[in-house]
């Protein structure tokens, strides 16, 4: 078995609100909706095992873009929403944080036993991958969430997160049944990290010898520990920076999401009339759903979706968000009936802004780009944790 990835976040404290709640778990479900219906259950397992995408979709449903919040807030939204349609996806999602993440033995159970698959292989998969990143795998974090999403073809993958309180950082593990070998040799596809000082690691095959001895390995650095792939280190700072996403891809997005630019292209006609504000939210949503992998390498890049809770670039346009679950969920619906003309535009927004992108040279300042967002969210309903957002005091004085 290979873990398919890791990523090294801050620690983030805090809570999720229930009108961001809500709206994370309706958007969540038509992107899986969507997903599995074009690609099927297989290509969610492995984009939820993906730690860049994964960071990218929880950016644009409204979490903090690099925080440790992403993972529960994330794996609790989508839980709760696919769980009730587990028969129509053929997607289960097991465990969570705390104490949810014993409860996993005892729901795989009963999801396997209902789709003739086997309990015991699935239950023993589940510990020993949080065996492996919590005792074989002693790197300073100790996990404290664990979730195992499983197909009812027995495909599976587990995201589970631990703590380092002395760094103040989270690392969450990302691991991918098609890729099981084994779970004691060199599982890892990589580990990646701030070095630690001296770890264990008895899943190095250089500790075969050790581990039939009962002997223990505590000189292995990281730099010399498996080949990295797959790695996501986000940064401490909480603002959204140039330098954290790609400028001629989100210039792009930002070209293309405007009435003028949509009317350009026959392939788009079907989305004129969305608002262009909309119309961003709408691009980089289709970018989760139909992008590749290559595509999620700076996920604050979406978090020009719909902002960030903690008002981070820009605070969650409430009514934006709305009606981009609509526009989704409506597409989504049509194409159950036959008609998938919507669901195409849809798809075409990610598809035509990567055309552009090849020629495309930014000329927006990037500050001023996150300036004006926040100048004109209260336009959009923009809300934080903190409260509404209000409009500038220029703007204020022109209401009276």
């Amino acid at each position: 078995m290979k873990r398919a990835g890791t990523a090294d976040l801050p620690l983030h404290y805090g809570h999720v609100p229930l009108w961001l709640a809500e709206r994370m778990g309706k958007l969540g479900l038509a992107i899986t909706e969507e997903i599995i219906a074009n690609k099927g259950k297989d290509d969610f397992l492995a984009r939820m095992s993906n730690p860049f995408w994964f960071q990218s979709l929880g950016a644009v449903m409204g979490m903090d873009w690099h925080s440790s919040g992403i993972t529960t807030s994330v794996m609790r939204a989508l839980k709760r929403s696919i769980n009730p349609l587990a028969k129509e996806f053929g997607i289960y999602i097991c465990g969570g944080k705390g104490k949810l993440s014993r409860q996993t033995p005892m729901e795989l159970a009963k999801f396997s036993d209902s789709n003739g698959l086997n309990t015991k292989d699935l239950v023993r998969c589940s510990k020993l991958s949080a065996k492996v990143d919590n005792t074989a795998i002693q790197d300073g974090f100790q996990l404290y969430q664990h979730n195992f999403i499983i197909s009812n073809e027995g495909n599976w993958t587990v995201i589970q997160q631990g703590m380092n309180d002395k760094s103040s950082t989270a690392r969450r593990y990302h691991w991918h049944s098609s890729a099981i070998n084994s779970f004691t040799e060199e599982p890892h596809t990589f580990i990646y990290g701030k070095n630690q000082g001296e770890i264990l690691n008895l899943t190095d095959k250089r500790a075969t010898p050790l581990k039939q001895s009962m002997l223990s390995i505590t000189s292995e650095s990281p730099n010399r520990m498996i080949a990295e792939i797959n790695k996501l280190v986000m940064p401490n700072h909480h603002d959204v920076k140039a330098k954290d996403i790609d400028i001629k891809r989100l210039g792009a997005i930002l070209w293309l999401a405007q009435d003028k630019n949509i009317s350009n292209f026959d392939e788009l006609l079907l989305l004129e009339g969305l608002g262009p504000r909309t119309l961003q939210s709408l691009a980089l949503v289709s970018e989760i759903i139909y992008g590749n992998p290559s595509r999620f390498k700076d996920p604050a890049r979406f978090s020009f979706a719909n902002g960030g809770k903690d008002g981070y670039p820009f605070p969650v346009p409430v009514n934006v968000y709305d009606e981009t679950i609509k526009t989704l969920q409506r597409a989504i619906d049509k194409s159950k009936l036959g008609n998938s003309d919507k669901t195409q535009a849809i798809k075409s927004l990610s598809q035509i802004s990567q055309r552009v992108e090849k020629d495309f040279i930014p000329n927006e300042n990037f500050d001023e780009l996150i300036e004006k967002e926040r100048n004109e969210s209260w336009k959009f309903g923009g809300r934080t944790v903190f409260g509404k957002a209000k409009p500038p005091v220029n703007e204020q004085l022109n209401l009276f």
